[in-house]
């Protein structure tokens, strides 16, 4: 769990300088560079990844179990990660009615798939990573939409055929985790309910 825990704080705290530390992120790239900046953030959010994969592997090897978790759950958590996944393309597809109407849609998008892990998985490990992840993606939409306020920043209204593509490909990319990288990747096949024994 330790690992679990450190990963977190190396992953989502370089992930929180534009939340809570916002002035000494501008100073530091004032002083070094951008490309200063850029090579630490990946560094460190790299060696987060890793150590918090481990970890968590490590800790589903002896759950600790905090709640039931009925077979329904996963179904849920199955939709939710995918308006999840529309989420994460419309961050990425320009002039969409998703971007235009949310603004952040990959902060909301990690939101509801942290949130969609929580409703179907009940171990302490589970709590830790997508509870971590839930707080940071709360704190940094929150902070994201000050930013906005701040700057007057207008986002582009969306076009339909912008909005097709996103969909598409954040259906496509949702099917292709869900039915095949999930379990290659995870090891937790979505759709198969867990025995309570």
């Amino acid at each position: 769990m330790t690992l679990l825990i450190l990963g977190l704080i190396l992953f989502l705290g370089v992930h929180s300088a534009r939340v809570f530390a916002e002035p000494w992120r501008q100073g530091f790239i004032a002083r070094r560079g951008e490309m200063a900046w850029k090579g630490v953030y990946s560094g460190v959010a790299l060696v987060g990844i890793v150590l918090l994969s481990i970890g968590y592997g490590q800790a589903r090897q002896q759950p600790v179990v905090l709640w039931p978790s009925p077979g329904w759950t996963r179904h849920l958590a199955a939709l939710l990660t995918l308006v999840a996944f529309v989420m994460l393309a419309a961050a990425y597809v320009p002039r969409n009615h998703v971007k235009a109407a949310l603004k952040h849609p990959m902060v909301l998008g990690v939101k509801v798939w942290a949130f969609a892990h929580l409703v179907a998985n009940n171990t302490l490990a589970d709590v830790l990573l997508f509870g971590g992840f839930l707080v940071w993606a709360v704190l940094s939409f929150r902070a994201a939409r000050g930013r906005d306020r701040a700057a007057g920043t207008v986002y582009p209204a969306g076009e339909w055929l912008r909005t097709a593509i996103v969909v598409f490909v954040g259906v496509g990319a949702w099917a292709a985790f869900a039915m095949k990288l999930h379990l290659s990747l995870i090891g937790v096949a979505p759709f198969v309910v867990r025995s309570a024994g």
